[in-house]
């Protein structure tokens, strides 16, 4: 007598109420860089922790719990220690790129003199809070936990999304990379480039277990440059 094997078994399909928040959350992430980089850019600040705040909830509504989204505090220490880590190497980066002639004049911001106390706002307070958290929360927490279907699908997916997300920012900066590319040229390099910082960041968040690491990893990234920029053009030169 014959046997057929089984059949095998059928996928399950993601609940109606994660995908329903994974629209969400990606329509209100579309709709929030529009309003931060064009409509209000003034108000960027409490916007994007407004924004944070409003995807907690979509992520909490769809069933997420605090571990879907890494911040789980049974791995915060971990996750602050291998974040120390990733801060002490992005400073000896810095410093190496600092020391060279050939790299040091990246940093120079052709902006000429801004007073040192925007520059420690932005450092310390609009990048970490208006930048971070939310970009974190939402490409290295929300969005991956929606997406699902394994660890590479759900840090393709929310790089990408993450590079896209520079295109806004990326247009009419003004910056080296515009004047020397122009603007199509700077939106896809910015756009190639934070989609794969994204899947970096994602490892490292990977390797600690919580969302803490990449956060204290883009900060020190963003507002370290930052200040160094501000340093190399305002040293005194021999």
């Amino acid at each position: 007598m014959t046997t057929l094997a089984p059949p095998p078994p059928a996928r399950t399909a993601r609940p109606l109420r994660v995908r329903l928040a994974l629209f969400a959350a990606v329509t209100l992430l579309a709709v929030s860089n529009v309003v931060s980089n064009r409509l209000w850019p003034e108000g960027y600040l409490v916007w994007n922790l407004g924004m944070t705040g409003v995807l907690l909830v979509v992520a909490r509504l769809a069933g997420l719990a605090w571990a879907d989204l890494g911040l789980h505090g049974l791995r915060l220490r971990r996750g602050l220690v291998i974040g120390a880590l990733a801060v002490a190497a992005v400073a000896l980066v810095y410093a190496a790129a600092v020391a060279l002639p050939a790299t040091r004049t990246a940093f120079v911001d052709s902006r000429g003199a801004v007073p040192l106390a925007a520059v420690l706002f932005v450092a310390l307070v609009r990048i970490p809070l208006g930048t971070v958290v939310l970009e974190e929360l939402a490409f290295r927490g929300v969005l991956p936990a929606l997406v699902g279907g394994g660890w590479w699908r759900a840090t393709l997916v929310s790089s990408g999304l993450f590079g896209l997300w520079h295109v806004l920012p990326s247009m009419g900066s003004g910056s080296a990379v515009t004047n020397t590319l122009g603007t199509s040229g700077a939106v896809v390099g910015t756009v190639l480039f934070t989609a794969a910082a994204g899947v970096m960041f994602r490892a490292w968040q990977r390797w600690s277990g919580h969302l803490v690491t990449p956060m204290l990893l883009h900060a020190a990234t963003n507002s370290l440059g930052v200040l160094i920029a501000w340093w190399v053009t305002h040293r005194p030169h021999p």
